[in-house]
């Protein structure tokens, strides 16, 4: 046996395992995103610009970005994926003509929330199987804060 591993069966390591659940749990929500045309990850920024616009009328990707913690440049990218299916605008900023405001447009809304919907009642179902989902929630929001911590 090579000494490699700390593990002489992977389902012995946490993170394997949490990389699995997530590949799963990433699989079949991409299915359920599938009817919109929306991969996960573009659900997730439109999302995220829906939320913050209703705080701020001149919301700037690199806002989105910090607010979902994802990359600027990943998050350029979805951006333009979701312009080119017009579900955004993004519109000239009134004094930094580097900047453009990013807006969800009707259809955006429209789409946004059926699949909230969706993704909402899929979460539950999948989730419901979570014995103790309070604790496993404070658990995840705990290892969140403690990587913001370092």
């Amino acid at each position: 046996m090579s000494k490699v591993f700390q593990f002489k069966q992977p389902h012995k390591s946490t993170g394997f395992l949490l990389w699995q659940v997530n590949n799963l749990w990433q699989r079949e929500i991409n299915k359920v995103l599938k009817e919109f045309y929306l991969t996960h990850t573009q659900f997730v920024v439109l999302a995220g610009t829906y939320l913050l616009s209703l705080k701020n009328d001149n919301l700037m990707q690199i806002m989105i970005a910090e607010h979902l913690k994802i990359d600027p440049m990943t998050t350029s990218n979805v951006l333009r994926t979701l312009l080119k299916k017009g579900l955004i605008d993004r519109i000239e900023h009134e004094t930094d003509t580097r900047a453009k405001i990013i807006k969800i447009t009707k259809n955006g809304d429209e789409i946004l929330k059926k699949a909230i919907e969706k993704v909402k009642n899929f979460d539950k179902d999948f989730f419901n199987r979570i014995i103790n989902k309070k604790a496993f929630k404070q658990e995840l929001v705990r290892l969140l804060d403690d990587q913001n911590d370092c």
